[in-house]
C-alpha cells in the first residue's frame, strides 16, 4: 500500500490533504477552482474526525459554525473536536451555547459534564451529568 500517494498535488507540490486535492477534478475547462461547499467542508471535517485528526477538524468545522450558527450538529461535532485535541474551554464555550440554544440536548448535557469533569470541575458537572442521566431515562 502506497501511504504518500494522497500526499502530493498532481504538480508533485505537497497537498493540504487528499480532499483538496481531489477537488481539481472538479475545475472547468477554464481553469476556475471549484469552490468547496458547505456540505463538502462537513463531509471533509467528518473524515478528518474519523480519522482521529481532531485539529483539523475543528479548523474546518469553526468556519461551518460560523457559516450555520443555527445547525446543532456541526456545533455538536466541533464541540467534540475541541474536547478530543483538549482544548476543553472552546469545547465548554461549544457545549454550552448549544444547550441555550437546544436545552433538551441531552448528548451536549453528557459531553459539558465531561468536559468539566476533565478540567477538574466536578461538582459543577455533576448537575450536568444527572441531567442526562435523566434525559437518557436512567
Amino acid at each position: 500500500m502506497i501511504d504518500n500517494f494522497n500526499n502530493y498535488g498532481p504538480g508533485g507540490e505537497p497537498a493540504a490533504d487528499r480532499w483538496a486535492t481531489a477537488l481539481h477534478l472538479f475545475d472547468d475547462e477554464v481553469g476556475t477552482p471549484h469552490d468547496e461547499t458547505t456540505t463538502e467542508r462537513w463531509e471533509r471535517a467528518g473524515m478528518f474526525f474519523e480519522a482521529k485528526d481532531y485539529t483539523e477538524a475543528a479548523r474546518l468545522l469553526t468556519g461551518i459554525v460560523e457559516q450555520v450558527p443555527e445547525q446543532t450538529a456541526p456545533r455538536l461535532l466541533l464541540a467534540r473536536a475541541y474536547y478530543h485535541s483538549a482544548q476543553l474551554r472552546r469545547a465548554e464555550e461549544q457545549l454550552r451555547e448549544i444547550i441555550d440554544r437546544d436545552p433538551v440536548e441531552h448528548y451536549a448535557h453528557l459531553m459539558l459534564g465531561r468536559t468539566l469533569q476533565r478540567q477538574g470541575r466536578a461538582d459543577e458537572a455533576a448537575p450536568w451529568l444527572r441531567m442526562a442521566a435523566a434525559f437518557a431515562g436512567e
